[in-house]
């Protein structure tokens, strides 16, 4: 589904578009890309906002690289994810730390389970796309030891008794943006077929997860978020913040490639409800009611991209939405269109949302 051509723009614009955002990112001067390479053929993506490289930041890296067939620039994050980030021994075998700072030494060691989904995800389809190669990059070998080890680790990454992903792996709630059933779907397909039952049932949980943590009148979700659904105090992020965004991402990801679901539309359909004629400089920190906070949202144009993304849940729809809906799905997306890539030490967040966005709405971002 090509939903920008849907929605007017040409190939030629989009493909200009996905290719000038591609480059600023990886190869524009120091103060537009997030990309850079370091010693021994290895590079990372630099997290502007922390001044530091983060499993995350690689896991989007690695992701971004697989999709625009980019494979010397995916082996040489993935060189340096498990040179510096990987742990080789004690309790934590087996994960990578969280952060560490652009020389390679730690910075934060306990492990923050979307590095690894995404980074696993990231290596089935380097391993589909491009075929496995040998040592670190056996992508496919790599990724099966990385799921085998996140649910059956002495310190799992999930909660086994509600199959919910944990936020940090001694805590007992979750972060919104971690959970991703349209990965588990996969991870059903093309992980080890002894816990095949465990990620279908853990797409299950967290497909229902998603939608009762998610505000019945706004769409919006808190970034922490306690399994009952309840969201975290304000003061921990149990607000409408940074991580929250990506909950329309992962929706709008997973009916793609997996079939509409009419709560995922509801909560497509309120989050650009919400948003429809807002401009991007008034967004906010929002309480998940809708409620603004005092300040702005720290990452305007990932929200923006976000938002944009919803518009995909509700015209995948086995019926046409209605026309007064379609077109603010079509504003938002315009909106979209419209807003410039961020410059100064958050465009890390804000931009690879961006390039990833552009990516999903232009149905270039695929399953290998």
């Amino acid at each position: 589904m090509n939903l920008l051509e849907e929605y007017g723009y040409s190939a030629a614009q989009i493909d200009e578009r996905i290719e000038q955002t591609w480059k600023t990112l990886f190869e524009g001067n120091k103060a537009q890309r997030i990309y850079f390479e370091a010693a021994d053929e290895t590079g990372y993506i630099y997290e502007t906002l922390f001044d530091d490289v983060r499993t995350e930041s690689m896991g989007f890296g690695m992701m971004m690289c697989v999709q625009m067939d980019k494979q010397q620039i995916f082996d040489r994050l993935w060189k340096w994810t498990r040179t510096y980030m990987y742990i080789s021994e004690g309790e934590l075998k087996g994960y990578f730390r969280f952060a560490c700072h652009t020389d390679g030494t730690e910075k934060y060691k306990n492990p923050r389970p979307d590095g690894e989904e995404t980074i696993a995800a990231a290596l089935l389809f380097a391993a589909h796309r491009w075929g496995s190669k040998d040592g670190i990059f056996d992508y496919e070998k790599q990724a099966l030891e990385i799921l085998h080890n996140v649910i059956h680790s002495k310190k799992p990454l999930w909660n086994k008794e509600n199959f919910l992903i944990k936020n940090k792996i001694d805590e007992d709630l979750s972060d919104i943006s971690y959970n991703m059933p349209h990965l588990y779907e996969l991870f059903a397909m093309f992980a080890d077929t002894a816990d095949a039952d465990f990620w279908s049932t853990a797409a299950a949980a967290s497909r229902e997860f998603i939608v009762r943590c998610c505000n019945k009148k706004t769409g919006m979700s808190p970034e922490y978020v306690k399994y009952n659904g309840m969201p975290a105090p304000l003061k921990n992020h149990g607000s409408y913040f940074t991580h929250s965004y990506i909950v329309a991402s992962n929706i709008s990801l997973y009916t793609l490639w997996f079939g509409d679901s009419p709560d995922f539309e509801t909560i497509a359909r309120n989050l650009i409800n919400f948003f429809d004629k807002k401009q991007v400089s008034d967004f906010m920190d929002y309480k998940i009611d809708g409620t603004p906070r005092r300040r702005h949202s720290r990452h305007p144009v990932a929200l923006c991209s976000a938002i944009a993304q919803a518009a995909i849940v509700l015209e995948r729809r086995r019926t046409p939405i209605e026309n007064e809906m379609r077109e603010k799905a079509r504003a938002a997306v315009e909106r979209f269109w419209n807003t410039p890539l961020r410059n100064g030490k958050h465009r890390y967040y804000d931009n690879t949302q961006y390039l990833l966005s552009l990516l999903i709405l232009s149905g270039k971002y695929m399953v290998y």
